[in-house]
């Protein structure tokens, strides 16, 4: 059966342990494995700007061995000039995976409906699942290994119903991690998402919660998280977000009262003076830097897993 990686809980808690190793061990030895030698080619779609995402994955790819195929999706126009279908049906035919940065969820879930290799999810509006990956790996590579995972603390604080938020809820509770969103009451995670991580938490030991309150939330937490504001597809809606968000900033006065060892990160772009400050960006609690490099380890690791199931 083909396997995809469209949402963090399309890995149960010990398929995600499997892709986490991969990827330390990828850290450890870039060129641990080249499961794509040939070159085996990945088809990689981009509908939104991208940096981190299309860099971290040609390189990646590159490294597996394969060939990293570059798709402008502003050139495509997937589902306007051609269905998803029979664009699918096309990229099936030729490629050994396909990454799809796009918005709406449906969009990748009907890609993977009509094909035969693994799709991967390299952004949607609702989830962002490769970065979690990212970020579970780089928290267990400062922590001391995979086993600082269960029963952390992660505090996130911003916008509590974008592809961020509902991503460390599934990813963080599949790793029995204790997941808590700090958002003002007019921005709360989807419901079922939300009722998606509960029952996970239940299962792996972790625990999922939604307060409004920033320094609620970060008292004595292991990990502080936070993402812009403004996310792709917001931008008409800077001014009222700015305002909604003003009192939930990430800053050295909110750091001290998380544990003396917690750590920052931040998928970036960040927008320093905005949802985080630049001492604390900068900051010797900050793994941003680690975060953003482990996004090539963490994706070498889910292709690799995705391709030899």
């Amino acid at each position: 059966m083909i396997r995809h990686f469209l949402r963090d809980d399309d890995l149960s808690p010990a398929e995600q342990r499997e892709v986490l190793e991969l990827a330390l061990e990828f850290k450890r030895n870039r060129a641990y494995a080249r499961p794509f030698e040939g070159p085996k080619s990945v088809a990689l779609l981009f509908d939104k700007p991208t940096l981190r995402t299309q860099v971290s994955f040609s390189v990646g790819v590159a490294e597996l061995g394969g060939y990293p195929l570059l798709i402008d999706g502003n050139l495509a126009q997937i589902g306007v000039r051609e269905s998803i279908a029979d664009t699918a049906k096309v990229l099936g035919r030729q490629v050994s995976a396909i990454v799809w940065r796009t918005f709406e969820q449906s969009r990748l879930e009907e890609m993977a409906e009509n094909v035969d290799v693994p799709v991967v999810n390299a952004l949607t509006d609702a989830f962002h699942p490769c970065q979690v990956l990212a970020d579970l790996a780089s928290i267990a590579y400062v922590k001391g290994g995979l086993e600082a995972l269960p029963g952390l603390k992660l505090a996130y604080i911003g916008d509590g119903a974008n592809n961020m938020a509902h991503s460390y809820l599934l990813g963080g509770a599949t790793a029995g991690c204790h997941v808590t969103i700090a958002t003002p009451t007019d921005y709360l995670p989807d419901d079922t998402v939300f009722a998606d991580a509960e029952e996970l938490a239940v299962r792996t030991g972790g625990s999922v919660s939604v307060v409004h309150d920033p320094t609620e939330a970060v008292a004595g937490v292991d990990v502080v998280a936070t993402d812009t504001w403004v996310s792709m597809g917001t931008e008409r809606e800077r001014v009222d977000r700015e305002k909604a968000f003003k009192g939930f900033q990430v800053t050295e006065e909110l750091m001290a009262l998380a544990s003396a060892d917690a750590v920052v990160i931040h998928c970036l772009p960040a927008y320093r003076g905005k949802e985080i400050t630049a001492g604390v960006l900068e900051g010797p609690q900050s793994i941003v830097w680690d975060e953003a490099e482990f996004r090539l380890h963490a994706q070498k690791a889910i292709l690799m897993w995705l391709v030899e199931q």
